[in-house]
């Protein structure tokens, strides 16, 4: 295995271990919140979300780790991946998203639909309750495809891994 290659299996894994961190927590914040209430929340119980401050935190910790657990396997770890695996990245990331579509590691569609929850998140939402009940419910529902995603990654190292 040369250098590179070992540079590459080194990015690889801590791409895999930043997106497993913030897909964890926000597991565990969903943990908590189920605890009280149901999904998809209707709007008369988020409202019983907003007057407690601990179900708030949850809640913004929800958002904020689909955010950067979405943004992190965009950015880093498709790429790491991909450097793993021999491929160049330098290039546009809809053509890197068809090259992990075609190797049954994500749906292309369902990504940009992963990336469009991430984007309405990006908007201020504090104001509008609404919105942010239904971002929190888009998470919730959409959740299962990222670790999905993640997963199909990481058997696929560990596959590569344990053939070498």
């Amino acid at each position: 295995m040369g250098n590179s290659s070992l540079i590459y299996q080194e990015k690889l894994k801590l791409a895999l271990q930043e997106s497993q961190i913030h897909l964890q927590r926000m597991d565990i914040a969903f943990e908590e919140l189920k605890k009280r209430y149901s999904f998809p929340l209707q709007m008369a119980k988020f409202s019983m979300l907003l007057e407690d401050n601990t179900d708030v935190a949850f809640a913004d910790q929800i958002i904020y780790r689909y955010s950067k657990a979405q943004d992190c396997m965009g950015a880093k770890l498709f790429k790491a991946f991909m450097q793993y695996q021999g491929e160049n990245v330098d290039k546009p990331f809809r053509d890197i998203l068809n090259l992990l579509e075609k190797w049954q590691l994500l749906e292309v569609e369902e990504w940009f639909v992963l990336r469009e929850i991430r984007n309405e998140i990006a908007h201020d939402y504090e104001n509008d309750y609404s919105k942010a009940c239904q971002i929190l419910n888009s998470i919730e529902q959409s959740r299962t495809e990222l670790w999905k995603i993640f997963n199909e990654i990481q058997n696929k190292t560990k596959e590569d891994l344990c053939k070498q």
